[in-house]
Formats: structure tokens, sequence, C-alpha cells
């Protein structure tokens, strides 16, 4: 009966021991989700923009070519319904987003390329997808243009290009993940990733540059960590391509580098290269704001080149 007691007792001391640590955790909750979100508000909604230089080899014709990528992240009004910039802030559709520009520039020979992709992720990626990506390509045999938009629950695309097997499309996409808007989810929530098995729409620079169909590929995913450095691999089942991003592994998640294996060539017997770029210079600036000749020094500051 003693001993019987004594368990009893101890049960019981352990019971309100868990209920008082439930308590304290369900308390101290709010606070860290509060900081959190303190920590957000502070770095994305100063007014200004993050604009990240990085080195880049890119492959293309069979090569490497040397040139620069920048990422240009920023949070911004926007239309849910028009999807745009909501630029006179009367709207009841108006939500905010964390926009990400992300450039490439690069030679091949003679001819220059030059890529820019848009993609609009509603910071509060909770209630609704990313919204909207457009991505074009430029270099002297002509210009390529693809648009998507998410509507009725699946993506809308419209393709421009000069290309006879191209030309002109418009196509509907279930609602997938997009690659693209992985750049911009790692910033809000690199948790949140999709891992494992996955259905992607390519990044739309790729499919540009590689010349294969728009539509959803299935891929695998997995995210790592080693040090303070997560890193991030999707690797394609049916495409010989395989996207690697490695970040901070804390607030604000800043991207350091990337590689994308894939067949540098066109042809099935073109060799698999690698693309790199590695972060080289950060800036915090509200550059809508530095377009005068005397602005120029915010260049070098960067670390972009002239041309």
């Amino acid at each position: 009966m003693i001993e019987s007691a004594r368990g009893y007792g101890l049960y019981k001391l352990q019971a309100v021991m868990m209920r008082r640590l439930l308590l304290i955790f369900l308390l101290l909750i709010p606070f860290n989700l509060r900081g959190a979100q303190d920590d957000f508000r502070s770095y994305w909604y100063k007014g200004k923009a993050e604009l990240t230089r990085y080195s880049l080899e890119q492959a293309r014709y069979g090569e490497i070519h040397k040139g620069e990528a920048v990422l240009i992240f920023v949070t911004e009004p926007f239309l849910s319904d028009k999807q745009v910039k909501d630029e006179k802030g009367r709207s009841p559709n108006s939500l905010s987003v964390l926009k990400l520009n992300l450039t490439k520039k690069f030679w091949t020979g003679i001819y220059p390329y030059s890529l820019m992709t848009s993609i609009f992720t509603p910071v509060d990626y909770k209630k609704t997808r990313t919204l909207k990506v457009a991505s074009s390509t430029t270099e002297w045999c002509g210009i390529t243009y693809t648009q998507l938009n998410f509507r009725n629950n699946g993506y809308q695309a419209t393709s421009h290009s000069y290309f006879q097997d191209e030309a002109d499309q418009d196509v509907s996409l279930k609602s997938a993940w997009l690659e693209d808007e992985i750049w911009t989810r790692i910033r809000l929530a690199p948790e949140t990733l999709p891992v494992g098995d996955v259905e992607i729409i390519p990044g739309l620079q790729f499919i540009r540059l590689a010349h294969v169909g728009l539509k959803v590929e299935p891929a695998t995913a997995r995210l790592s960590k080693e040090g303070n450095v997560n890193t991030y691999i999707l690797q394609y089942k049916n495409l010989k391509r395989t996207l690697t991003i490695h970040f901070d592994s804390t607030f604000p998640y800043a991207i350091r580098a990337w590689e994308e294996r894939v067949q540098g060539g066109f042809g099935p017997d073109s060799p698999m290269l690698t693309t790199k770029a590695v972060k080289t210079n950060t800036l915090l600036l509200d550059y809508w704001n530095k377009h005068n000749n005397a602005d120029a020094i915010y260049r070098q500051k960067l670390g972009v080149k002239e041309n």
C-alpha cells in the first residue's frame, strides 16, 4: 500500500510538472513568433532593397562563360487581381509581396546575353501561392518573354519567342511548385521548402536557354544543414539537371551561392557542365532613388561591371 501510494504521488507530481512545462511552452510561443515578426519587419520594411552581386560562370554552347548575376529582393504592395504593383494604395485587393528580380549577364563570343526573372510571392504565403513570374532573355539573335499568372487554382502561361518551334504560346498548368519561387521561399520560410518527391515547373530561365517545353516535371528535393549553411538540392528525374542553392541557416537567410548542373550544349551527346554563382557584394539601398550620374558610386560598391 505504501509503495502504491508513493507511486501514485510520483505520478501526480509528474503530471503537475508536465502541465507546468506545457503552460510555459504555450506562453513562450507568441513571444518567439513576435520576435521573428519584428526581425522580418525591421529588415524587409525599412524602405530599402537588398542588392547582392555574384560572380557567374555560365554554361552555354558547351563552354563556361564569365559573367555576373544580381539578386534584388524587396517588399512592395501588389494587386492580387491585376497582378501588378499597387502604386496608388487604395485597393482592397492589395497585399504585400516579396519580389525578386534575378538578373544574369554574360558574353558568348562577340555577343552578350541579358536575362531577368521577376518573382512575386506573397509575404503571407500561407494564404495564396506565388502570384506571378515574368522572365525575359535578350541577346543579339532576339528576345523571348514568358509570364506565369496564378489564376483559378492553376498557372496560366503566356510565352513569346523568335524561335519557330516556340513562337507564341498559351499554356494552362496545374498548381504545382515553381522552381522560381524556391528563391523567395528561402527568404520567407526555408523550413517550408518542398522536400522528397515533388512536382515542379522548372525555372523560366532554364526553359528558355534549354528550349524545352513549359510543363510540370517530377523531381526530388532535399534540404540539409552543415554548420551555419543550409543547402537545398533539386534534382529533376526527366531532365539532366540539378539545382543546388546554399544559404545562411539564420535570418535573413541570405543566399551565398548556387550551382546548376546541366547539359551545356544541345543534343544528347552534349557535355554536362556546371553553372556557378558566388556572392561577392551586398547592399541595402533604395536604388530607385539612385539614378543620377553621381549615384554611379553605388555600382562600384556593389561591384557590378560597366558592361
